[in-house]
């Protein structure tokens, strides 16, 4: 008995070793291809547990996986040239499936880099074909929804010849590259002294109008307050000498006394004025009497024989 035991356990871990090696899992992130003598024997799909002939020696069954989630590969740095002859610096990416397993295995053996880089060169001769189509501004535009929806179809065909499923192709950068970007710069200054230079000229223009509005309603302006002025001084003077005649018939005496007094106040207001009059003038009537009459002459004298 004791000669048969290494003997059983040996046996039981063959068996032990046959068993674990005709099992497999598949999780809900894979897929797994089980091949045989270099064949696709099945491709499971479903997470679970799955068995295959054990000892995968002499290319017997040998499992494969492969991923079951969206993947993505980035393209960057790519220099495409749209309509104008103008250059942009694009950076794209590709949201992926393996939809097919069993074609994915039988055109690329399974290698994600292999099917990764047929869809770059694929996505590189769309991004150029259909930016070139297109002018300057549509890049940036709303346009840019329907050129990645261009760029989707163009690698749809190859992905699917991979067993590959193209969910998705989106731009993450598109920027202008250096000698364009000053070119761009320069013209926008253009534009906007332009522009500037504009909006100047208007307001001058604006300015001018205003101001030539302004001077013609202050000349009319001064020219009523002249008028009216004019018209309030000569009702004045009237008013003035109606006052004066008023009172020059009232009064005739008294009137000549008062034109007489403002005589001698305008005459005699400077203290530089100089008279060389006699005292005996018309002038000076008032001087010597309150009633305007002439001073009485003095008394020769007497003459003695």
């Amino acid at each position: 008995m004791s000669n048969r035991l290494p003997f059983f356990l040996i046996a039981l871990g063959v068996v032990l070793m046959a068993a674990y090696s005709s099992v497999f899992v598949v999780n809900a992130r894979q897929q797994a291809i089980v091949v045989r003598f270099g064949q696709i024997k099945d491709v499971k799909t479903e997470p679970g547990l799955y068995f295959k002939l054990p000892f995968a020696f002499m290319d017997a069954d040998r499992v494969q996986y492969v991923e079951d989630q969206a993947l993505r590969f980035d393209l960057d740095n790519i220099r495409v040239q749209v309509s104008g002859g103008k250059f942009y610096e694009v950076d794209a990416f590709v949201v992926y499936r393996i939809s097919d397993a069993r074609r994915f295995r039988e055109t690329v053996s399974g290698d994600r880099e292999s099917a990764e880089s047929r869809l770059r060169t694929r996505l590189d001769a769309s991004l150029r074909r259909v930016y070139g189509l297109r002018g300057f501004e549509s890049a940036l535009s709303d346009e840019r929804a329907s050129m990645m929806r261009e760029v989707r179809a163009d690698l749809t065909p190859d992905a699917e010849s991979l067993g590959l499923n193209i969910e998705d192709v989106r731009i993450r950068r598109t920027d202008l590259t250096q000698e364009v970007s000053q070119q761009t710069f320069d013209r926008m200054k253009a534009e906007r002294l332009a522009e500037a230079e504009l909006i100047r000229a208007r307001g001058n223009e604006e300015g001018q109008r205003r101001r030539a509005i302004a001077d013609r309603q202050v000349v009319e302006f001064v020219a009523e307050a002249q008028r009216d002025s004019e018209i309030l001084r000569g009702q004045g003077e009237a008013e003035r000498t109606r006052v004066f005649a008023d009172a020059f018939a009232r009064d005739p005496k008294f009137f000549e006394f008062y034109r007489s007094m403002t005589a001698y106040q305008a005459a005699v207001g400077s203290p530089d004025t100089t008279f060389v009059l006699s005292p005996d003038s018309e002038f000076f009537r008032y001087f010597n009497s309150s009633e305007g009459q002439a001073a009485p002459a003095a008394a020769a004298p007497a003459t003695q024989n």
